[in-house]
Protein backbone atom coordinates (compact mmCIF):
# COMPACT_ATOMS: atom_id res chain seq x y z
CA UNK A 1 0.00 0.00 0.00
CA UNK A 2 1.20 3.49 -0.99
CA UNK A 3 2.47 5.55 1.65
CA UNK A 4 0.48 8.42 0.19
CA UNK A 5 -3.19 6.22 -0.24
CA UNK A 6 -3.84 5.93 3.50
CA UNK A 7 -3.94 7.08 5.96
CA UNK A 8 -5.17 10.44 4.34
CA UNK A 9 -2.45 12.35 5.85
CA UNK A 10 0.35 10.11 5.50
CA UNK A 11 2.19 8.74 8.81
CA UNK A 12 4.73 6.29 10.20
CA UNK A 13 2.13 3.80 11.54
CA UNK A 14 2.12 -0.03 12.19
CA UNK A 15 0.77 -2.67 9.80
CA UNK A 16 -1.32 -5.11 12.15
CA UNK A 17 -1.92 -8.50 10.66
CA UNK A 18 -3.43 -10.26 13.48
CA UNK A 19 -5.20 -9.59 16.80
CA UNK A 20 -5.99 -11.96 19.41
CA UNK A 21 -6.77 -11.64 23.19
CA UNK A 22 -4.82 -8.65 24.38
CA UNK A 23 -2.78 -8.62 22.19
CA UNK A 24 -1.78 -6.75 18.62
CA UNK A 25 0.29 -8.63 15.94
CA UNK A 26 2.31 -6.38 13.42
CA UNK A 27 3.88 -7.65 10.05
CA UNK A 28 7.15 -9.14 11.21
CA UNK A 29 4.46 -11.35 14.19
CA UNK A 30 5.48 -9.05 16.93
CA UNK A 31 2.67 -9.06 19.76
CA UNK A 32 1.80 -5.54 20.94
CA UNK A 33 -0.17 -5.37 24.11
CA UNK A 34 -2.99 -3.70 23.43
CA UNK A 35 -3.52 -1.23 26.86
CA UNK A 36 -5.70 1.17 24.95
CA UNK A 37 -8.17 -1.56 23.52
CA UNK A 38 -7.66 -0.14 19.94
CA UNK A 39 -9.47 3.68 20.90
CA UNK A 40 -10.63 2.27 24.31
CA UNK A 41 -13.10 0.31 22.76
CA UNK A 42 -12.01 -3.26 23.02
CA UNK A 43 -13.52 -4.89 26.11
CA UNK A 44 -14.19 -8.98 25.93
CA UNK A 45 -10.72 -9.30 23.80
CA UNK A 46 -9.71 -9.88 20.64
CA UNK A 47 -10.46 -13.04 18.02
CA UNK A 48 -13.61 -14.30 19.96
CA UNK A 49 -14.74 -17.25 17.94
CA UNK A 50 -18.36 -17.17 19.00
CA UNK A 51 -18.23 -13.65 18.25
CA UNK A 52 -17.17 -14.38 14.46
CA UNK A 53 -19.39 -17.21 13.88
CA UNK A 54 -22.39 -14.99 14.89
CA UNK A 55 -21.23 -11.82 12.55
CA UNK A 56 -20.80 -14.85 9.75
CA UNK A 57 -23.91 -16.12 10.39
CA UNK A 58 -25.91 -12.73 10.30
CA UNK A 59 -23.71 -11.68 7.15
CA UNK A 60 -25.11 -14.85 5.27
CA UNK A 61 -28.43 -14.92 6.63
CA UNK A 62 -29.52 -11.09 6.31
CA UNK A 63 -26.65 -9.33 4.75
CA UNK A 64 -28.29 -6.22 4.09
CA UNK A 65 -31.82 -4.92 5.36
CA UNK A 66 -33.19 -1.31 5.85
CA UNK A 67 -32.84 -0.16 9.41
CA UNK A 68 -36.07 0.14 10.74
CA UNK A 69 -37.10 -3.80 10.00
CA UNK A 70 -36.60 -6.80 12.53
CA UNK A 71 -33.71 -9.01 11.70
CA UNK A 72 -32.79 -11.85 14.05
CA UNK A 73 -29.79 -10.72 14.82
CA UNK A 74 -31.63 -7.02 16.09
CA UNK A 75 -34.30 -8.79 18.24
CA UNK A 76 -31.52 -10.90 19.70
CA UNK A 77 -29.68 -7.62 20.45
CA UNK A 78 -32.92 -5.84 21.41
CA UNK A 79 -33.50 -8.72 24.19
CA UNK A 80 -30.07 -8.73 25.54
CA UNK A 81 -30.11 -5.02 26.25
CA UNK A 82 -33.12 -5.05 27.72
CA UNK A 83 -32.69 -7.95 30.04
CA UNK A 84 -29.13 -7.55 31.25
CA UNK A 85 -28.22 -3.88 30.74
CA UNK A 86 -30.96 -1.27 30.03
CA UNK A 87 -33.10 0.11 33.52
CA UNK A 88 -36.39 0.32 32.80
CA UNK A 89 -36.43 3.85 32.42
CA UNK A 90 -34.94 4.31 29.24
CA UNK A 91 -37.21 1.94 27.05
CA UNK A 92 -36.99 4.02 23.46
CA UNK A 93 -33.63 2.84 21.46
CA UNK A 94 -32.28 3.80 18.39
CA UNK A 95 -29.17 1.92 16.52
CA UNK A 96 -26.70 3.83 14.41
CA UNK A 97 -23.25 3.22 12.78
CA UNK A 98 -21.18 4.69 15.93
CA UNK A 99 -20.46 6.92 18.58
CA UNK A 100 -20.34 10.28 16.75
CA UNK A 101 -24.09 9.63 15.09
CA UNK A 102 -25.49 8.66 18.26
CA UNK A 103 -24.14 11.74 19.66
CA UNK A 104 -25.94 13.61 16.88
CA UNK A 105 -29.06 11.71 16.92
CA UNK A 106 -29.47 12.29 20.98
CA UNK A 107 -29.05 16.17 20.34
CA UNK A 108 -31.89 15.56 17.43
CA UNK A 109 -34.44 13.64 19.59
CA UNK A 110 -33.77 16.29 22.54
CA UNK A 111 -34.76 19.29 20.07
CA UNK A 112 -37.50 16.90 18.90
CA UNK A 113 -38.80 16.36 22.29
CA UNK A 114 -39.04 20.06 23.08
CA UNK A 115 -40.85 20.84 19.51
CA UNK A 116 -43.30 18.26 20.29
CA UNK A 117 -44.65 19.39 23.31
CA UNK A 118 -44.94 23.17 21.82
CA UNK A 119 -41.68 24.85 23.20
CA UNK A 120 -39.50 24.99 19.73
CA UNK A 121 -37.65 27.42 20.56
CA UNK A 122 -35.51 24.94 22.89
CA UNK A 123 -33.31 24.08 20.71
CA UNK A 124 -29.87 25.23 22.91
CA UNK A 125 -27.27 22.16 23.71
CA UNK A 126 -24.88 23.47 26.35
CA UNK A 127 -21.56 21.19 26.82
CA UNK A 128 -18.46 21.18 28.59
CA UNK A 129 -15.30 21.68 27.82
CA UNK A 130 -12.70 19.62 27.64
CA UNK A 131 -14.48 17.03 26.27
CA UNK A 132 -14.60 14.96 23.16
CA UNK A 133 -18.46 14.28 21.03
CA UNK A 134 -17.36 13.13 17.53
CA UNK A 135 -16.64 14.04 14.23
CA UNK A 136 -19.77 15.45 12.47
CA UNK A 137 -19.75 19.52 12.15
CA UNK A 138 -22.44 19.19 15.31
CA UNK A 139 -20.52 17.26 17.37
CA UNK A 140 -17.36 18.53 16.64
CA UNK A 141 -19.13 21.87 17.64
CA UNK A 142 -20.33 20.81 20.53
CA UNK A 143 -16.41 19.35 21.61
CA UNK A 144 -14.64 21.15 23.91
CA UNK A 145 -11.53 20.06 21.65
CA UNK A 146 -10.00 22.60 20.05
CA UNK A 147 -7.38 20.44 18.18
CA UNK A 148 -9.94 18.39 16.17
CA UNK A 149 -11.67 22.25 15.23
CA UNK A 150 -8.57 22.99 13.58
CA UNK A 151 -9.63 24.38 9.90
CA UNK A 152 -13.51 23.68 10.68
CA UNK A 153 -13.76 26.70 13.38
CA UNK A 154 -15.60 28.76 10.27
CA UNK A 155 -18.48 26.17 9.76
CA UNK A 156 -19.16 25.25 12.99
CA UNK A 157 -21.71 26.63 14.98
CA UNK A 158 -21.54 28.21 18.25
CA UNK A 159 -22.59 26.11 21.66
CA UNK A 160 -22.15 27.56 24.94
CA UNK A 161 -19.73 25.67 27.07
CA UNK A 162 -19.64 25.27 30.42
CA UNK A 163 -16.69 23.69 32.49
CA UNK A 164 -16.01 20.31 32.93
CA UNK A 165 -15.02 19.50 36.33
CA UNK A 166 -11.43 18.93 36.77
CA UNK A 167 -10.42 18.27 40.42
CA UNK A 168 -6.47 18.35 39.41
CA UNK A 169 -6.97 22.26 38.17
CA UNK A 170 -10.13 23.47 39.86
CA UNK A 171 -10.17 27.39 40.60
CA UNK A 172 -10.63 26.77 44.03
CA UNK A 173 -7.90 24.74 44.41
CA UNK A 174 -7.52 20.95 44.21
CA UNK A 175 -9.11 19.44 47.85
CA UNK A 176 -12.42 22.18 48.10
CA UNK A 177 -15.03 20.91 49.64
CA UNK A 178 -17.22 23.01 47.46
CA UNK A 179 -15.87 22.09 44.42
CA UNK A 180 -19.05 19.95 42.84
CA UNK A 181 -22.03 23.10 43.89
CA UNK A 182 -19.44 25.36 41.76
CA UNK A 183 -19.15 23.37 38.42
CA UNK A 184 -22.98 22.95 38.97
CA UNK A 185 -23.23 26.55 39.45
CA UNK A 186 -21.89 27.09 36.08
CA UNK A 187 -24.18 25.03 34.33
CA UNK A 188 -27.23 27.05 36.74
CA UNK A 189 -25.59 30.28 35.53
CA UNK A 190 -25.43 29.16 32.12
CA UNK A 191 -28.88 28.27 32.17
CA UNK A 192 -30.23 31.66 33.70
CA UNK A 193 -28.55 33.60 31.16
CA UNK A 194 -29.92 31.88 28.06
CA UNK A 195 -33.00 31.34 29.51
CA UNK A 196 -34.12 28.27 30.42
CA UNK A 197 -36.92 28.18 27.70
CA UNK A 198 -34.48 28.13 25.08
CA UNK A 199 -32.34 25.30 26.44
CA UNK A 200 -32.89 21.31 25.34
CA UNK A 201 -30.14 19.63 27.00
CA UNK A 202 -27.37 19.47 29.07
CA UNK A 203 -24.57 16.90 26.94
CA UNK A 204 -21.97 15.79 28.93
CA UNK A 205 -19.63 12.64 29.67
CA UNK A 206 -20.38 11.23 33.01
CA UNK A 207 -16.53 10.29 33.61
CA UNK A 208 -14.38 12.48 31.18
CA UNK A 209 -12.72 10.32 28.27
CA UNK A 210 -9.47 10.91 26.29
CA UNK A 211 -10.23 14.29 25.68
CA UNK A 212 -9.51 15.23 29.33
CA UNK A 213 -8.41 11.81 30.56
CA UNK A 214 -10.28 10.23 32.85
CA UNK A 215 -11.49 13.05 34.83
CA UNK A 216 -13.81 11.94 37.61
CA UNK A 217 -15.95 14.48 39.07
CA UNK A 218 -16.46 15.25 42.84
CA UNK A 219 -19.00 13.01 44.64
CA UNK A 220 -22.02 15.83 44.47
CA UNK A 221 -21.56 16.89 41.02
CA UNK A 222 -23.60 14.97 38.94
CA UNK A 223 -27.15 14.79 41.92
CA UNK A 224 -26.48 18.49 41.53
CA UNK A 225 -26.86 18.69 37.67
CA UNK A 226 -29.38 16.21 37.93
CA UNK A 227 -31.51 18.79 39.98
CA UNK A 228 -30.50 22.12 37.82
CA UNK A 229 -31.74 20.26 34.65
CA UNK A 230 -35.00 19.04 36.31
CA UNK A 231 -35.57 22.24 37.87
CA UNK A 232 -35.67 24.18 34.46
CA UNK A 233 -36.84 21.38 32.34
CA UNK A 234 -33.78 20.88 30.78
CA UNK A 235 -32.92 17.57 29.13
CA UNK A 236 -30.04 15.50 30.44
CA UNK A 237 -27.94 13.56 27.72
CA UNK A 238 -25.23 11.34 28.86
CA UNK A 239 -22.67 10.76 26.37
CA UNK A 240 -21.03 6.83 27.53
CA UNK A 241 -19.46 6.47 23.85
CA UNK A 242 -16.47 5.61 25.82
CA UNK A 243 -17.76 4.68 29.37
CA UNK A 244 -20.70 2.90 28.88
CA UNK A 245 -20.71 -1.35 28.56
CA UNK A 246 -18.59 -2.16 31.57
CA UNK A 247 -15.70 0.43 30.77
CA UNK A 248 -15.34 2.18 33.89
CA UNK A 249 -16.56 -0.66 36.24
CA UNK A 250 -20.38 0.02 36.68
CA UNK A 251 -22.26 -1.48 33.50
CA UNK A 252 -22.39 2.51 32.45
CA UNK A 253 -20.51 5.39 33.99
CA UNK A 254 -23.18 7.33 35.20
CA UNK A 255 -24.34 4.51 38.02
CA UNK A 256 -21.87 5.74 39.78
CA UNK A 257 -23.79 8.26 41.13
CA UNK A 258 -27.43 8.17 42.23
CA UNK A 259 -28.70 9.56 38.59
CA UNK A 260 -30.53 8.27 35.73
CA UNK A 261 -29.79 10.25 32.44
CA UNK A 262 -32.99 11.46 30.29
CA UNK A 263 -30.96 10.32 26.90
CA UNK A 264 -28.08 7.77 27.21
CA UNK A 265 -25.19 7.54 24.07
CA UNK A 266 -23.40 4.58 23.53
CA UNK A 267 -20.96 3.41 21.19
CA UNK A 268 -17.49 1.57 21.74
CA UNK A 269 -17.97 -1.11 24.03
CA UNK A 270 -21.61 -2.11 22.64
CA UNK A 271 -20.21 -4.43 20.09
CA UNK A 272 -16.24 -4.50 21.11
CA UNK A 273 -14.50 -3.33 18.09
CA UNK A 274 -16.07 -6.41 16.33
CA UNK A 275 -18.45 -4.28 14.02
CA UNK A 276 -19.18 -0.30 14.23
CA UNK A 277 -22.54 0.23 16.29
CA UNK A 278 -23.75 2.96 18.39
CA UNK A 279 -27.07 3.07 20.37
CA UNK A 280 -29.44 5.84 21.74
CA UNK A 281 -31.94 4.88 24.60
CA UNK A 282 -34.17 7.53 25.83
CA UNK A 283 -37.20 7.78 28.05
CA UNK A 284 -40.05 7.05 27.82
CA UNK A 285 -41.55 10.52 27.98
CA UNK A 286 -39.51 11.31 24.97
CA UNK A 287 -40.25 8.79 22.80
CA UNK A 288 -44.16 9.36 23.56
CA UNK A 289 -43.60 12.66 22.57
CA UNK A 290 -41.46 12.17 19.63
CA UNK A 291 -44.51 9.71 18.27
CA UNK A 292 -47.28 11.20 18.91
CA UNK A 293 -46.23 14.76 17.07
CA UNK A 294 -45.50 12.00 13.95
CA UNK A 295 -41.87 13.25 14.03
CA UNK A 296 -39.65 10.91 12.11
CA UNK A 297 -36.30 9.50 13.65
CA UNK A 298 -34.30 9.27 10.44
CA UNK A 299 -31.65 6.38 10.35
CA UNK A 300 -28.45 6.03 8.43
CA UNK A 301 -27.97 3.51 6.02
CA UNK A 302 -26.14 1.74 7.86
CA UNK A 303 -27.36 2.12 10.88
CA UNK A 304 -28.26 -0.97 13.39
CA UNK A 305 -26.39 -3.38 10.37
CA UNK A 306 -27.46 -6.60 10.69
CA UNK A 307 -23.79 -8.11 11.00
CA UNK A 308 -22.94 -5.45 13.93
CA UNK A 309 -26.43 -6.23 15.76
CA UNK A 310 -25.08 -10.35 16.04
CA UNK A 311 -21.70 -9.11 17.33
CA UNK A 312 -23.07 -6.95 19.79
CA UNK A 313 -25.44 -9.28 21.18
CA UNK A 314 -22.74 -11.95 21.33
CA UNK A 315 -20.46 -9.25 22.97
CA UNK A 316 -22.88 -8.16 25.95
CA UNK A 317 -23.83 -12.06 26.59
CA UNK A 318 -20.00 -12.84 27.11
CA UNK A 319 -19.20 -9.59 29.30
CA UNK A 320 -22.33 -10.80 31.46
CA UNK A 321 -21.60 -14.59 31.53
CA UNK A 322 -18.07 -13.96 32.17
CA UNK A 323 -18.53 -11.30 34.45
CA UNK A 324 -16.39 -8.92 32.69
CA UNK A 325 -17.61 -5.56 34.51
CA UNK A 326 -16.61 -6.69 37.69
CA UNK A 327 -13.25 -7.76 36.82
CA UNK A 328 -12.95 -4.58 35.07
CA UNK A 329 -13.59 -3.17 38.52
CA UNK A 330 -11.53 -5.30 39.95
CA UNK A 331 -8.37 -5.53 37.45
CA UNK A 332 -8.72 -1.44 36.66
CA UNK A 333 -8.10 -0.86 40.83
CA UNK A 334 -5.02 -3.09 40.60
CA UNK A 335 -3.77 -1.04 37.96
CA UNK A 336 -4.45 2.07 38.98
CA UNK A 337 -2.53 1.25 42.79
CA UNK A 338 0.18 0.01 40.68
CA UNK A 339 0.12 3.68 38.88
CA UNK A 340 0.50 5.45 41.86
CA UNK A 341 2.53 3.35 43.65
CA UNK A 342 5.75 3.65 40.50
CA UNK A 343 4.31 7.03 39.38
CA UNK A 344 2.88 8.78 42.15
CA UNK A 345 5.57 10.77 43.25
CA UNK A 346 7.16 11.12 39.70
CA UNK A 347 8.35 14.61 39.33
CA UNK A 348 6.79 14.98 35.95
CA UNK A 349 3.47 13.20 36.90
CA UNK A 350 0.65 15.71 38.06
CA UNK A 351 -1.93 13.14 38.93
CA UNK A 352 -3.31 9.24 38.17
CA UNK A 353 -6.47 8.69 37.48
CA UNK A 354 -10.26 6.89 36.19
CA UNK A 355 -12.55 4.29 37.37
CA UNK A 356 -12.36 1.33 35.72
CA UNK A 357 -10.16 0.10 33.20
CA UNK A 358 -10.21 3.89 31.71
CA UNK A 359 -7.19 5.22 33.62
CA UNK A 360 -4.96 8.15 32.57
CA UNK A 361 -1.47 9.89 33.56
CA UNK A 362 -1.42 13.60 33.13
CA UNK A 363 2.27 14.73 32.70
CA UNK A 364 3.75 18.06 33.23
CA UNK A 365 6.57 20.13 33.20
CA UNK A 366 6.32 20.99 36.91
CA UNK A 367 4.12 18.86 39.15
CA UNK A 368 3.89 21.56 42.08
CA UNK A 369 3.14 24.26 39.80
CA UNK A 370 1.20 22.26 37.18
CA UNK A 371 2.76 24.05 34.49
CA UNK A 372 2.68 22.02 31.01
CA UNK A 373 5.45 21.25 28.39
CA UNK A 374 4.74 22.88 25.19
CA UNK A 375 2.47 21.92 22.71
CA UNK A 376 5.17 21.17 20.32
CA UNK A 377 6.95 18.86 22.67
CA UNK A 378 4.38 16.90 21.73
CA UNK A 379 4.85 14.78 24.44
CA UNK A 380 2.31 12.19 24.89
CA UNK A 381 2.86 11.26 21.63
CA UNK A 382 6.27 10.37 22.39
CA UNK A 383 5.69 8.72 25.20
CA UNK A 384 3.10 6.54 23.07
CA UNK A 385 5.91 6.13 20.66
CA UNK A 386 8.74 4.85 23.08
CA UNK A 387 5.73 2.05 24.69
CA UNK A 388 5.48 1.11 21.04
CA UNK A 389 9.13 0.14 21.25
CA UNK A 390 8.39 -2.10 24.12
CA UNK A 391 5.62 -3.43 22.49
CA UNK A 392 2.47 -1.83 24.71
CA UNK A 393 0.50 0.45 22.59
CA UNK A 394 -1.00 3.35 25.24
CA UNK A 395 -3.13 5.76 23.82
CA UNK A 396 -2.41 9.79 23.70
CA UNK A 397 -5.54 12.14 25.29
CA UNK A 398 -5.91 15.67 25.66
CA UNK A 399 -7.48 18.61 23.26
CA UNK A 400 -4.12 20.94 22.68
CA UNK A 401 -5.34 23.12 25.23
CA UNK A 402 -5.19 20.49 28.06
CA UNK A 403 -2.30 18.28 27.12
CA UNK A 404 -0.10 15.59 27.98
CA UNK A 405 -2.26 12.68 29.24
CA UNK A 406 -1.24 8.71 28.13
CA UNK A 407 -4.72 6.71 28.74
CA UNK A 408 -5.33 3.44 29.69
CA UNK A 409 -8.33 1.46 27.77
CA UNK A 410 -7.18 -2.35 27.75
CA UNK A 411 -9.59 -5.70 27.03
CA UNK A 412 -11.02 -6.47 30.33
CA UNK A 413 -9.42 -9.88 30.17
CA UNK A 414 -6.02 -8.55 31.14
CA UNK A 415 -4.30 -10.52 33.92
CA UNK A 416 -1.64 -9.53 36.73
CA UNK A 417 1.07 -10.26 34.37
CA UNK A 418 -0.34 -7.52 31.43
CA UNK A 419 -1.18 -5.00 34.28
CA UNK A 420 2.65 -4.99 35.49
CA UNK A 421 3.79 -5.22 31.79
CA UNK A 422 1.52 -1.53 31.42
CA UNK A 423 3.17 0.05 34.92
CA UNK A 424 6.91 -0.76 33.94
CA UNK A 425 6.22 0.13 30.29
CA UNK A 426 4.74 3.22 30.61
CA UNK A 427 7.15 3.85 33.52
CA UNK A 428 10.08 3.56 30.97
CA UNK A 429 8.60 5.61 28.42
CA UNK A 430 7.86 8.87 30.66
CA UNK A 431 11.54 8.37 31.81
CA UNK A 432 13.08 8.32 28.60
CA UNK A 433 10.91 11.13 27.51
CA UNK A 434 10.71 13.50 30.44
CA UNK A 435 14.07 12.71 32.46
Amino acid sequence: MSDVNWPFIPADMPEITRTEGVFLFDAAGRPILDAAGGAIVANVGHGRERVVARVAEATRDTTYVVPPWITPSRRALVEVLERDWLPESLPHMHLTSGGSESVETAVKLAAQFHAARGEPDRSIIIARSPSYHGTTLTTAALSGHAARKRGLESMLGSHPVVPTPYPLRCPLGRESDGMGAWYAQALEDAISELGSGRVAAFLAEPITGSSGGAIVPPDDYWPRIREVCDRHGVLLIMDEVMTGFGRTGRPFGYQHWDVTPDILVSGKGLAGGYAPLGGVFASAAIGEAIRHARMNVMFHTFGAHPAACAAAAEVLTILTEENLVERARVMGERLKAGLITRLGQHPHVAEVRGRGLLLAVEIVRDRASLEPYEESDNIAGRIVGEGLKEGVFFYGGGTGEFRDIVCMGPPFIIDDGHVETMIETLATAIERVCP
